[in-house]
């Protein structure tokens, strides 16, 4: 997400970094670059417009003039403005309910409601510690409660029971009374969708909510749609009333105009992206933090957030002692590149990682991509026990052997066990440091370099 604005920021601001003064036309000129940058990312016009003249304002100010790095001041203002233009702060969901309580999904069909629903139940069951109850009010598309029900099981998270030809009133009232007989503390309401918002889905969604009251109505709409994302949330918080907005499929969707227009137009706060197709890939939306992605800054935090949920602590614990030791192994590299993809692969790290946006192009004409790291896995994979653990019992006839059984070449093995024994010879370096080396020296110590 993002991925195409990132690059034609990041453009604009290495023309503005290192000079020693900017005059009033070099802010204008940049100014009028961001300005095509966020349309050509489906950014809404009135927002673009809005955005423009708030930079502008500060921009051509005195603050920035006579700062020591204009340029820097510049990327600064940016990143402020599009914080603000984001939501300034994280919207946590409204848990300040008595038990059993109730959140409202709605959206249209194919948003990905059913999906979302259940990455939503994962989140406040493993991070929130609630206990949920799933319920399906979709009755119109075939499968549609079914689908809810073997995503729960899944899960392991209860969903309600269902009664065929129940209306989806009935099921929201049966739902309430379950809840508080098994001591569910909130309830999670599947809407039905329609291709189109027409008067029919909309006149049903404000008797559910009626009858339902719940803590939250969230909006789930597909990032991909770009400016009719923004048209249905602006519809539904106009006609029913919205507390949020989910964005899914944000991982396919490289311009990301939808995400910075709709808290902009609507006036409602993004609290979810969904990243991915698993269970697991649903982020909390943290405006600082985007912004940071979008310029190019990274987001560290993110970044280790990411790695405290997919890495296993024991695991990481025992690599580290290996290393420390200078022992590193074929195997240990393979765990490693497979923890890596668990994160979201290289292109999904790399987007955490400031300054990345420039080399990114690079990285992929070379061919260092997510196929690459499954390609080196897979060779991994083809060797015996002992070959992963001595590299050196690999002669011709064993490459040879290896390559066939992982559908690659033999100059792939050897490319893969150069790059190892590099990575061999520098974990040994660093467990000659020792841990308190390491940090003193940094980069220089492990490089061998005074």
């Amino acid at each position: 997400m993002f991925q195409t604005l990132s690059q034609r920021l990041s453009a604009v601001f290495e023309k503005l970094r290192g000079r020693g003064f900017l005059s009033e036309d070099d802010v204008n000129a940049a100014l009028r670059e961001i300005r095509i940058a966020l349309l050509e990312a489906d950014v809404a016009l009135p927002v673009v417009k809005q955005f423009i003249e708030q930079v502008r304002e500060r921009a051509v100010g005195q603050e920035v003039v006579r700062s020591i790095a204009p340029g820097q001041m510049v990327v600064k203002i940016v990143h402020d403005f599009l914080v603000e233009m984001l939501g300034t702060t994280a919207e946590p969901l409204n848990l300040a309910a008595a038990s059993p309580f109730a959140y409202l999904l709605v959206g249209l069909q194919g948003s990905g409601k059913t999906t979302t629903t259940g990455k939503l139940a994962r989140h406040l069951t493993e991070k929130l510690n609630k206990k949920v109850l799933l319920v399906s009010l979709d009755v119109y598309r075939p499968a549609a409660q079914h689908q809810l029900e073997v995503l729960g099981k899944q899960l392991q998270i209860p969903s309600l029971a269902i009664i065929e030809g129940q209306k989806p009133l009935q099921i929201a009232e049966r739902a309430l009374q379950e809840a508080k007989r098994q001591g569910v503390d909130v309830i999670l309401f599947d809407t039905a969708g329609r291709l189109h918002i027409d008067e029919t889905l909309m006149n049903e969604v404000v008797s559910l909510k009626k009858m339902i009251q719940p803590l939250e109505t969230l909006l789930v709409a597909d990032a991909m749609t770009g400016q009719d994302a923004v048209t249905i949330a602006t519809q539904f918080q106009n006609q029913v009333g919205l507390t949020g907005l989910i964005l899914t499929r944000v991982d396919g969707d490289s311009r990301g105009g939808a995400a910075l227009s709709m808290r902009a137009v609507t006036g409602c706060p993004i609290k979810f992206l969904g990243v991915g197709e698993k269970t697991n890939e649903l982020e909390v939306f943290q405006p600082d933090r985007i912004a940071g992605r979008i310029l190019d800054m990274g987001d560290i935090v993110s970044l280790v957030e990411r790695a405290t949920e997919f890495v296993n602590e024991e695991d990481a614990e025992k690599l580290a002692k290996k290393m420390q030791k200078g022992h590193f192994d074929l195997d240990d590299m393979a765990k490693h590149l497979e923890q890596m993809m668990k994160m979201g692969g290289l292109s999904g790290l790399m987007s955490f990682l400031p300054g990345v946006g420039k080399i990114k192009d690079k990285m992929q004409e070379a061919g260092v991509d997510d196929r690459l790291i499954h390609r080196q896995i897979a060779i991994v994979r083809s060797m015996t026990v002992k070959e992963r653990r001595d590299y050196r019992l690999l002669n011709a006839s064993r490459k040879r052997r290896v390559a066939l059984g992982c559908g690659q070449n033999v100059s792939d093995i050897n490319r893969l066990l150069k790059q190892f024994q590099q990575m061999q010879t520098m974990m040994k370096q660093m467990g000659k440091l020792g841990q308190k080396g390491f940090m003193r020296q940094g980069l220089r110590g492990l490089l061998g370099r005074s």
